[in-house]
């Protein structure tokens, strides 16, 4: 779960070297010709902010937790892989603005592709080296290949139709808690908004958002801005592969919680969404804070099905 606050660290980033370029607007825009002063603006502010990222995992995360000999974990079955949905939407994440950021030093598109795909992984993937030594988890291929999926989404679609027509976003809304887990829900997700989008799997939703009118002729009548999205979500997630759980260290038969009672379900989901990157505009920033703000999926009408076979409208889904 702590892999995806990474996630805000790097908006973060995106944000403040935007935010240098606003008194002199130019800068918002990709430089017509390489600057190395962009590219090491760019290449120092990144490394500074994921070294700090790095070390504030492992002094607020990692040293609360013991560690041992580097090794693997098989994780496939935890929480019904929305975890690895998250690391594939990381993977994009990650490669998508990298990218952006080194096709603003002037860089050619696809090289620039090719580079933030890279360094983007290999940003994201070197979480599983500190995982690899906590006995709590472990380093774990399945991670590495979601993320490998991710960022070779962002560059394939940057390659093959330099603009990205299928974009993974993410949304997340509050769900009920059931009655007496409380508390486990407060450990396990938080309680913050932060926590909420970037960790609560029972609430999040990562979703695949398609550009419709980019696969159309050019005499096509859907809107450009238009998407059709498909989603992935879950539910009933209170332990990672059943909701079964110790209640003290030791473990002894009776500090077993066991609310098998509630079910666990995958949930899918087809709705529409707002590609906000294709709302025109003429004022640079207002394009630099749309494609920021298009991680997010735009609440909308949804239709969902879950894994037992039930299906329901939302007049809105978030």
């Amino acid at each position: 779960m702590h892999r995806l606050l990474m996630v805000g660290l790097l908006l973060c980033l995106s944000y403040t070297l935007h935010a240098q370029s606003v008194q002199e607007r130019h800068w918002l825009e990709p430089a017509p010709a390489y600057s190395s002063t962009r590219f090491w603006t760019v290449t120092g502010g990144m490394s500074a902010t994921f070294g700090g990222a790095l070390v504030a995992l492992n002094e607020y995360w990692y040293k609360d937790y013991p560690r041992g000999p580097w090794h693997w974990k098989n994780d496939w079955n935890g929480w019904l892989q929305m975890d690895k949905a998250g690391h594939v939407f990381n993977g994009y994440f990650f490669s998508y603005w990298v990218g952006k950021m080194y096709r603003w030093t002037g860089m050619p598109q696809r090289k620039a592709a090719l580079v933030g795909g890279s360094v983007g992984f290999l940003m994201l993937s070197s979480v599983e080296w500190l995982d690899g030594y906590s006995t709590q988890w472990g380093a774990s291929a399945y991670d590495l290949l979601f993320n490998g999926l991710g960022s070779g989404l962002a560059i394939g679609q940057e390659l093959a139709w330099q603009e990205q027509r299928i974009q993974l976003k993410i949304s997340a809304f509050p769900q009920s808690i059931p009655a007496g887990l409380e508390e486990r829900t407060r450990s396990l997700y938080g309680t913050t908004i932060a926590e909420l989008v970037l960790k609560d799997y029972n609430a999040l939703t990562v979703w695949a958002s398609t550009n419709v009118a980019s696969f159309l002729p050019k005499d096509h009548w859907w809107p450009k801005w238009l998407n059709v999205a498909v989603g992935y979500g879950a539910d009933g997630l209170y332990g990672a592969e059943e909701n079964r759980w110790c209640s003290s260290g030791d473990c002894p038969p009776n500090a077993f919680i066991d609310r098998s009672d509630i079910p666990r379900l995958r949930q899918y989901y087809l709705s529409l969404d707002v590609d906000l990157s294709r709302i025109p505009s003429r004022k640079p920033w207002v394009k630099t804070l749309l494609g920021m703000v298009n991680l997010i999926k735009i609440p909308a009408p949804a239709l969902m099905l879950d894994s037992d076979g039930q299906v329901r409208f939302y007049p809105i889904y978030f």
